[in-house]
């Protein structure tokens, strides 16, 4: 059936490619839209003009060969003429439509496999978009007729098709590569010659941790139309490093076998400790402990100092002491990575990158701990969803990373600006720039951004909002509706107020996630100030993480590479998958902290 559908889709695009008037074919070439007309016997530039409704001069601009004249059988790009808009009700659009909002670095290529629908369905209902560059958060219509007609083989069809249609008319010196399972920045670049910065360039800053497979991308090239096979192997080492990326699978420890760890820790750089890491190594002896009291298997722990020194991480690696291990957490450092994924690899061992994201390395055998950035606001998508009124408090100084964060996350959602500035209450006159009440003054959903990088002005501005609360609700007026998108850094401040998180209803996304109030972590922090004296740190949560998930997995759930598994330890859960376009076992779980005004806290 889904072939058959997908036949059937194809013939009718192409009667309408023969039915004269407007081509059907129609691609988006550096944010704009254009139609493929492929040029037949006896057509005019000025007959073209007439059909499309573009001057004659903007087809040539867009055109520079033809010039001389029209060939026939030539593609040619016309600039998109706007029709009338969509004024289908959202009541009509949900009878026929599901909602799809696209999420950080997912590709057309993606969300057609996830529905089944075909490539084609989804750029003819959704006229605006733009498949090669589509925002985060942007709402896809998913035609419900269509979900489940595509197979595999079909979307691959389609997405060539297009990819070919985007080379047959090609800047000059591009082309459009469409990325395999594999590729990585490095692959790429060296494949084609340039350098990965002029990569990124290329492809409005793409960043290597947002390549993913199935997207498309421009290279260099000639722009010919010349089919790409799946599958078909081109030079490239697939791990930035020369480390091949084959599959591997990895075997289960017996529960009678002793489970040897080596561990690699820069505990001394230049001789100065780092005493991080010493509180990485007890958290995590005090995880083997409790592994071992829970499932009585033995463990031997061989402790690395790496000394953050890539030629003393080779040393270890051809010791004696290193090779007799069945699990390697560290090196701390992707530096240091590339001998030891070269052995594991090898000797089919899991390779535990405990602290690092890894934007390099790209191997089977590895497994992160660290959150995959590209996945970081996907918990906070409904604060800035449809129907909240979103607002950015500027300051004088700005963080501009968490700007660009926000900015990303709300995509082409609107939003308003507010100036803050300090003024002392005793000189406050009208429409004061400190007064935050005309923020919190309306019905609606509200959520607020700071994006200040001062902490003074960070816990003004949080105690402005407090104020204008309790100002509104103590007039009998409705209680304001709101929500402050908090930054994750706030929490180095040392000054800042922690109580007014709760009257703000503040929200934190955050890599880790550990309440010392809360008797999970209570019962390690008492356990942990027994053993070594000392509160822990979040070094040391770490370290019991990591031995409380591979300890136990390596006598059962790493020969399934821990995917489909949750493991929560302590407060923070961790749920590896392999991103798209990388071999890599990523934790894709970021922790989202919301603060209620009933000085409750919940985690997600």
């Amino acid at each position: 059936m889904k072939r058959l559908c997908a036949t059937l889709l194809t013939i009718a695009w192409g009667l309408s490619a023969l039915a004269g008037g407007k081509s059907g074919t129609i691609v988006y070439i550096n944010g704009a839209k254009y139609y493929i007309h492929t040029v037949q016997a006896g057509e005019t530039l000025y007959g073209l003009s007439k059909t499309y409704g573009v001057d004659e001069r903007v087809i040539l601009e867009n055109n520079p060969s033809i010039a001389r004249g029209l060939q026939a059988d030539a593609n040619i790009r016309i600039p998109y003429v706007a029709e009338a808009p969509d004024t289908r009700s959202e009541r009509k659009l949900r009878k026929s439509f599901d909602f799809h909002y696209v999420a950080q670095g997912e590709t057309l290529y993606a969300i057609s496999r996830q529905y089944e629908i075909p490539v084609k369905t989804l750029i003819e209902d959704n006229p605006n978009l733009d498949p090669l560059h589509m925002r985060l958060g942007e709402r896809i219509l998913i035609r419900k007729k269509q979900i489940g007609s595509e197979d595999e083989a079909g979307t691959q069809r389609q997405w060539e098709e297009y990819r070919q249609s985007l080379n047959s008319v090609a800047d000059a010196g591009t082309s459009y590569h469409i990325v395999r399972p594999g590729e990585t920045f490095y692959s790429l670049s060296r494949r084609f010659g340039i350098t990965e910065e002029e990569l990124s360039r290329l492809n409005k800053g793409l960043k290597p941790s947002d390549l993913k497979a199935g997207a498309m991308i421009v290279v260099p090239g000639s722009g010919s139309a010349t089919t790409e096979v799946a599958g078909e192997e081109s030079p490239r080492d697939t791990v930035r490093g020369s480390v091949a990326v084959e599959p591997v699978e990895f075997r289960a420890l017996r529960r009678s076998d002793p489970l040897d760890v080596a561990l690699l820790l820069p505990l001394a750089v230049n001789g100065q400790p780092n005493d991080n890491y010493l509180d990485f190594y007890q958290g995590f002896l005090l995880g083997l402990d409790s592994v071992k009291q829970k499932s009585g298997i033995s463990v031997h722990v061989e402790l690395f100092n790496t000394a953050r020194d890539t030629a003393r991480i080779r040393e270890i690696v051809a010791s004696d002491a290193f090779r007799k291990a069945d699990l390697v957490v560290g090196p701390v450092y992707e530096e240091g990575l590339y001998p030891v994924i070269r052995y594991a690899e090898e000797k089919c061992i899991p390779v535990v990158s405990p602290l690092a994201n890894i934007e390099r390395m790209n191997s089977d055998v590895l497994f992160q701990l660290a959150p995959d950035p590209a996945r970081k606001y996907e918990k906070v998508a409904d604060l800035v969803g449809e129907g909240k009124r979103v607002t950015l408090i500027y300051t004088s100084t700005i963080d501009r990373e968490f700007e660009r964060e926000v900015l990303d996350l709300l995509g082409e959602r609107p939003y308003e600006r507010y100036n803050y500035r300090y003024e002392h209450p005793s000189s406050r006159g009208a429409n004061s720039p400190s007064d935050l009440t005309p923020l919190l003054e309306n019905d609606a959903d509200n959520v607020l951004v700071i994006l200040s990088d001062n902490e003074v002005d960070v816990d003004r501005i949080l105690a402005g909002l407090a104020s204008a609360d309790t100002s509104i609700t103590s007039r009998g007026r409705t209680a304001p509706r709101f929500t402050v998108l908090g930054n994750a850094r706030w929490n180095r401040y040392n000054n800042l107020d922690r109580a007014i998180f709760f009257k703000d209803r503040v929200v934190f996304i955050s890599t880790y996630h550990a309440k010392r109030d809360s008797e999970v972590v209570k019962t390690f922090d008492s356990s942990y100030l027994r053993a070594f004296g000392m509160l822990p740190t979040l070094f040391s949560y770490r370290g019991y993480d990591t031995a409380m998930i591979f300890a136990p997995a390596m006598y059962g759930d790493i020969e399934y590479d821990l995917e489909d598994r949750r493991f929560t330890p302590l407060q923070t859960t961790y749920l590896f998958s392999q991103p798209a376009g990388s071999a890599n076992h990523v934790n894709h779980n970021w922790t989202r902290v919301n603060y209620h005004n009933d000085f409750t806290i919940t985690i997600e």
